[in-house]
């Protein structure tokens, strides 16, 4: 390195506090790792730094390796979000975020897919021991994975909740239909939903479930294709109300494919 450019890091090292926040917007590489070890740099500079989409891994590793930095909340955030922090790194700091920043990471599509799903897990991990308030919040918008579990909980306030978050999906009001043991009120709730009890896929899962209600069974079966009600019919252990109402739509079909068969006198 040139004497020029030891007099830099030099600088960058010991620059008194108000020439540090231009180092952060300006500095790069070695400046940058020389800036880390100032006294004079604190967390508000440091959370500015890591905005930064530019930042080598070498600087966002350092941060992540120096405690000092790593027991700040926000700082944990950033270099969990940042594109290029090593998968590691960024994992390791999402596991020790508070609930509510991890929910916002999962939903910031800026952030990796993997790093992402992580974030839920860790989320999916949490839920059962939180407290109601918390439950009824992740139910209102947490991500999709987050409020189906809470959903097949069958908490009384969480259900209607879960099933207005925009981020559910109709994948996951699948899983919690198919679950054993779920809830009848969940069921209950699913089918009198005007969202999703309108959806063919659903109508055919709440079909197959001994706890949807009679009426609901009756209202949504002329929606099912063919198809859809002879592979119904056809599962063991269907209950036997959803079994009667099931045939009597088949007979009806019948009956009515047979008159649109006859020939016209």
């Amino acid at each position: 390195m040139t004497p020029e450019g030891d007099d830099e890091i030099a600088r960058a090292r010991a620059a008194p506090r108000e020439e540090v926040k231009s180092l952060v917007s300006e500095a790069t590489g070695d400046l940058l790792l020389a800036l880390l070890d100032n006294p004079n740099l604190e967390e508000p500079e440091v959370v500015l730094l890591l905005e930064r989409l530019d930042l080598p891994v070498t600087v966002l590793s350092a941060v992540a390796g120096a405690k000092r930095w790593t027991s700040s909340e926000a700082v944990r955030l950033r270099l969990a979000k940042h594109p290029r922090t090593p998968k590691r790194v960024a994992l390791a700091a999402l596991r020790q975020l508070y609930l509510f920043n991890l929910v916002r990471l999962s939903l910031l599509p800026s952030v990796a897919a993997d790093i992402r799903r992580a974030a839920e897990e860790v989320i999916l991990t949490r839920v059962p021991h939180l407290p109601v308030g918390e439950k009824l919040a992740l139910a209102r918008r947490g991500p999709a994975h987050v409020a189906g579990a809470i959903l097949a909980e069958g908490h009384h306030r969480a259900i209607q909740l879960a099933l207005g978050n925009r981020f559910l999906t109709e994948s996951q009001v699948l899983k919690v239909l198919a679950k054993t043991g779920v809830p009848e009120r969940v069921v209950e709730a699913v089918a009198e939903h005007p969202k999703w009890s309108c959806q063919s896929n659903v109508r055919a899962a709440l079909a197959r479930n001994p706890h949807t209600p009679v009426a609901s069974v009756r209202a949504f079966l002329p929606h099912l294709t063919l198809r859809e009600l002879e592979d119904i019919a056809g599962l063991e252990g269907l209950a036997a109300h959803l079994r009667k109402e099931l045939r009597e739509e088949l007979e009806r079909r019948a009956e009515a494919a047979g008159r649109s068969a006859k020939p016209t006198p």
